[in-house]
């Protein structure tokens, strides 16, 4: 692969990256009206629906979606995306955003742990050094000195913490899956595959007692942030770039979500939480510093 084509794919995990830290803070404002389960619900069935009209749209990337590893497909879409989706949501309603985002923020050691394992070889001093730089600056971004846990959640840190694992498994299982089938169709199947679970862990009951119209808007701006742009861009970029330099590109999510937290939500920004993101990035540099693209 050409040195424009994986830039390329980078950008796109970079565009991925960022709408999950902008999708963290619009959660957040949304249950100030519905609740977690009305929020994930519309979030997930309206991810869906446009993806599938997306393939509908555009008949030459028409495949048969059965013809290639939609079992697998499916299987990301059930315990990668929905678990995350679920976990992290449930984590949101007992935790503060800026607490239950560097939970999920683990998910980059967690993927590049894993990605050792099943290569057996340790990381390499970079990676190493990078994670650590990241990490340290996870913990300055967040303002964890200035943090209140004197009402810390349990369930809270037990769901952020489950959530960095599949977050982890998506980022990892969707970089070594191979297939012809169009990246659009790839996403429509892994969140086809979520839907029943959704309708049944929450069913549309409540439907009768809540403002439909503003849930269907706040679905579509979710579902577009959460499953739409994220998943396409993801599936193209991340078989092309390997799921180790995608956890690192991934965790522009953290300064994306502290950036539109400052921007939509009016959150006080303190300089060392601004010299924590800066570390962040330094800390992707440093972690693909032996690699020459």
């Amino acid at each position: 692969m050409g040195l424009h084509a994986k830039n390329t794919a980078i950008l796109l995990v970079f565009i991925g990256s960022v709408s999950y830290g902008l999708l963290s803070v619009l959660i957040k404002w949304a249950y100030d009206g519905f609740s977690i389960g009305e929020v994930t619900s519309a979030q997930v069935v309206c991810g869906a629906l446009m993806l599938w009209l997306i393939v509908l749209a555009r008949p030459q990337s028409w495949s048969n979606p059965f013809n290639g590893p939609w079992l697998q497909l499916m299987g990301i879409g059930v315990f990668g995306l929905f678990a995350t989706t679920y976990l992290f949501n449930t984590s949101l309603n007992y935790l503060d955003a800026s607490l239950g985002i560097v939970l999920l923020f683990q998910f980059t050691w967690i993927t590049l742990l894993m990605d050792s394992i099943v290569r057996k070889q340790f990381p390499t001093r970079y990676q190493v050094i990078g994670i650590v730089v990241i990490m340290a600056g996870t913990l300055l971004a967040v303002n964890i000195a200035g943090a209140d846990f004197s009402e810390l959640s349990l369930y809270g840190l037990l769901f952020g913490l489950a959530s960095s694992v599949t977050y982890a498994a998506f980022i990892f299982f969707t970089g070594r899956i191979r297939s012809e089938m169009d990246s659009v169709m790839k996403s429509a199947m892994m969140w086809t595959a979520a839907v029943p679970l959704v309708l049944l862990i929450w069913p549309p009951v409540y439907v009768t007692s809540v403002d439909v119209t503003s849930l269907l808007i706040w679905g579509v701006i979710l579902g577009m942030l959460g499953q739409v742009l994220p998943t396409i861009t993801f599936n193209i970029g991340i078989p092309r770039i390997g799921s180790s330099l995608a956890a690192m590109v991934g965790s522009m999510e953290l300064p994306a979500a502290i950036f539109f937290a400052y921007l939509i939500l009016s959150e006080t920004i303190g300089v060392w939480q601004w010299v924590g993101v800066g570390l962040i990035i330094a800390g992707i540099v440093v972690a693909e510093r032996n690699n020459k693209s």
